[in-house]
């Protein structure tokens, strides 16, 4: 079992002088805890008016989440006392336990530990104690064997952001998409190369090429320039005045045998569209050299 404890607004609601006491006890440069203490009270724009901020930390650097780490050292601390099995990184923390019951009393004794030492609020409705595969811990999930999996609501953020990019409404180059896209995935498989998960990449990249293929359908717009498109990719000209003629919708259009034989594997791979499940191959097979 796990208890994943989640703090409400973290960022928002760090105590300035807790903070700084925290941090007095690794820095004696007065001079950088002045400047730190300058940043946790420079002014955010909110409707724009410059607010002064009395609690919390600017979002958006490496400073705040190394901030919360040394905020949180106490917690930290605290479990390790105590003997508890946990993680923790920023305000993310699961303790493992082996019984709910265990987990209403850590959860409990944390809460109070947590709000009046850390003046901290934990999220009553986002925490629970639950089964170790049923909640995440920075996207990931734990399988069976002490294996890492993708949460799934880390998946469902991943197509959101890929949903956004090929919106066929939006006004964008193809190259372009593409080009996003790469960016985009590049950067998630990275961040998910400890994780088993090919077989959700396969099924992502066969999602990700469809929604492609019906964005270039679609930017064909006429008859006469989607049959020439899928002439010149190789499809014959019968079926190609077939796929065109269609009253389907462009999605179903998109999981024709036409379009698939047009815009094939190999087409996108033309096109620049990166493979994701070789990166991710590639990225498996370094981190097994290195761990050997």
């Amino acid at each position: 079992m796990t208890l994943d404890c989640d703090l409400e607004k973290f960022f928002d609601r760090v105590n300035h002088d807790i903070l700084m006491s925290r941090l007095a006890r690794y820095i004696g440069d007065k001079r950088l805890l002045g400047l730190i203490r300058r940043f946790l009270e420079a002014g955010m724009m909110q409707d724009g008016v410059c607010v002064t901020r009395c609690e919390g930390t600017p979002q958006g650097g490496p400073l705040s989440p190394l901030l919360a780490n040394l905020l949180l050292d106490d917690l930290d601390k605290e479990l390790e006392r105590r003997g508890h099995k946990f993680c923790r990184y920023a305000d993310d923390c699961n303790i493992y336990v082996r019984t709910i019951v265990a987990g209403r009393r850590v959860m409990a004794s944390i809460t109070r530990f947590l709000e009046e030492k850390l003046r901290l609020r934990v999220n009553q409705d986002k925490s629970a104690v639950a089964f170790v595969g049923k909640r995440k811990f920075l996207g990931y999930r734990l399988l069976p064997g002490g294996r890492l999996g993708i949460a799934p609501k880390s998946l469902d953020r991943a197509k959101d952001r890929i949903r956004e990019i090929t919106k066929r409404n939006r006004s964008m180059a193809f190259e372009k998409r593409i080009e996003k896209v790469n960016s985009f995935l590049t950067g998630w498989v990275t961040y998910f190369r400890h994780a088993e998960c090919k077989s959700h990449l396969q099924r992502l990249e066969k999602w990700l090429r469809r929604k492609l293929r019906c964005v270039r359908l679609k930017q064909c717009k006429r008859v006469k320039t989607i049959t020439d498109f899928l002439k010149s990719c190789g499809v014959n000209e019968q079926e190609s005045w077939m796929l065109a003629l269609s009253g389907k919708g462009w999605w179903r259009l998109a999981d024709t045998p036409q379009a698939h034989r047009a815009m094939s594997v190999a087409w996108f791979q033309g096109q620049g569209l990166v493979s994701q499940i070789d990166r991710y191959m590639t990225l498996q097979t370094s981190g097994n050299r290195r761990g050997t």
